[in-house]
Parts: structure tokens; C-alpha cells; sequence
């Protein structure tokens, strides 16, 4: 019997008992975000204020659909980051799927159950058909927390294993970093949340984690 869950569904509490997902706890596994972060030009910073001030200039009028947050703050973010020129190229709307067998015990028949998980990527960006950077774009009023066991499966299925799977959740307003490596167990850390609504505006940071990703990977 086969059982199918949309990637949106699922929770933490499901990966961790399923594929044995688990949080590091080591400041040291995903210093990506934070180390050696090179610096933006004061160009890009006036671009990302306005970027900024866009945002919340439409958000006056209602929250913004997951595509309006991609045109208005994700756009101009790629750009930036180089991410739709060479080597990098991107990918929307990707299918994926990802299962683990899974063995349901009963007194007076066993049944073999398969879950599959199914779902689809926002964005992602490639270098040579490698997965570099997982992107899922949310609409405005969606808490940030919910996104991060989607985007988690999304990073389990990364077909190149042997690669650390990194990964972007925004909903317009907020910002967050996942590092994901697939060891004896799959392991995970998540970076600072970033958000638009502080006084310094936080996009430059965002845009130095993006461009800083794009050297080490590239």
C-alpha cells in the first residue's frame, strides 16, 4: 500500500522519527552563515533599501501571495547574488519525491506500507546540475517555523548526497539559513532568523549569507 503526504504537511517530529533527522548542536557545523562574509558595495545597499521599502510600501494594502513575495524581495536578491549568470542557473517548480519504507507490525497480518512524500520547489540554484541552494518563498502572513520541515525534505532528496544541501525560507519579512549533511544520520542547523522589521535593514546581511554561498560553492 503506498501513501502519499504533500511535502507541506510534514513536521519535524515526522523526519526526525522517519529518517532520523536530527539538530546539531555544534556552533562549528554551519559556520557559512556567519564566517568570513564578504562585504556588500554601498550600491547594492541602497538598492536593497529600496527593496526594503517596497515591501512594505505594498504590504499596506494585504499580505503578499507567495509569487508577489518572490517579484518583489526574492528577485532583486538573486540578482545581487549573481545567481542568474554563470556558473549558476536556476530551477522553479521542481518536482520531488522521497520515501522511506516503513513496516507496519499487526498480530494477524503484516502489511508493507510506503509512504512517498511528494512536492515542489520553489526555486532552486544549480551549478553542472548540482543542487547549490533550495529556496522556498512563502506568502507574507505565513509563520516562518512551518516552512522549515518542508524545505528539510526538499534537502533530504538533494540526488547528490556526498554535497552539504543548503537552504533559503522567506515569507517576504523574514529570513532563514538551513545547512543539511547527509551522514550516518542526517544532520541539520539553522542560522539567525533575519527580519525587515528592525532598524538596520537586515537584506544586507541576507545578500552577504547568499554571496558568500556562491563562492563556496561555485
Amino acid at each position: 500500500m503506498i501513501q502519499v503526504i504533500q511535502a507541506q504537511n510534514v513536521t519535524l517530529a515526522y523526519l526526525k522519527q522517519k529518517f532520523a533527522l536530527h539538530k546539531s548542536e555544534d556552533e562549528q557545523f554551519f559556520t557559512e552563515w556567519f564566517d568570513y562574509i564578504p562585504e556588500i558595495s554601498e550600491l547594492e545597499k541602497q538598492y536593497l533599501d529600496r527593496v526594503k521599502n517596497n515591501y512594505l510600501n505594498v504590504l499596506e494594502n494585504a499580505p503578499l501571495l507567495e509569487e508577489a513575495v518572490k517579484m518583489v524581495v526574492l528577485s532583486p536578491l538573486l540578482d545581487l547574488a549573481g545567481f542568474y549568470r554563470h556558473p549558476f542557473y536556476i530551477a522553479t517548480e521542481e518536482s520531488v519525491e522521497i520515501s522511506e519504507e516503513i513496516i507496519i507490525d499487526n498480530e494477524v497480518n503484516a502489511e508493507d506500507t510506503k509512504e512517498i512524500i511528494k512536492g515542489k520547489i520553489d526555486v532552486i540554484v544549480l551549478q553542472d546540475h548540482l543542487w547549490l541552494l533550495i529556496i522556498e518563498s512563502k506568502r507574507s502572513n505565513f509563520y516562518l517555523a512551518k516552512a522549515i520541515p518542508q524545505a528539510l525534505t526538499y534537502m533530504l532528496a538533494n540526488p547528490q548526497p556526498e554535497h552539504p544541501a543548503y537552504s533559503l525560507v522567506i515569507n517576504g519579512e523574514d529570513f532563514q539559513f538551513m545547512k543539511l549533511l547527509k551522514q550516518d544520520k542526517p544532520m541539520y542547523a539553522l542560522s539567525d532568523r533575519f527580519t525587515l522589521y528592525r532598524r538596520e535593514n537586515e537584506l544586507y546581511k541576507v545578500l552577504n549569507i547568499l554571496k558568500n554561498l556562491g563562492k563556496i560553492l561555485s
